[in-house]
């Protein structure tokens, strides 16, 4: 079951990821929803990473860590 909630809230971040490039959706109820929910684990680890990068790499790294956590799990 947990195996189950990590995965969806790896959908959750690559639905954050999409709609940022969708700007007529950012104001809807469930995009932000989506936001608040990946913004959860995302906001620390954008605090640690450099902010001259081009793109935000944070997703990325979440992904790569609950990938590890499901292979030690």
């Amino acid at each position: 079951m947990i195996r189950t909630i990590l995965d969806v809230y790896i959908y959750i971040i690559i639905a954050d990821a999409v709609l940022s490039y969708i700007p007529s959706l950012r104001q809807q109820s469930f995009a932000q929803f989506i936001k608040k929910a990946a913004d959860y684990t995302q906001a620390p680890i954008r605090k640690y990473l450099p902010r001259d990068l081009p793109v935000d790499v944070s997703p990325l790294v979440v992904i790569v860590v609950i990938k590890l956590i499901k292979t030690i799990w």
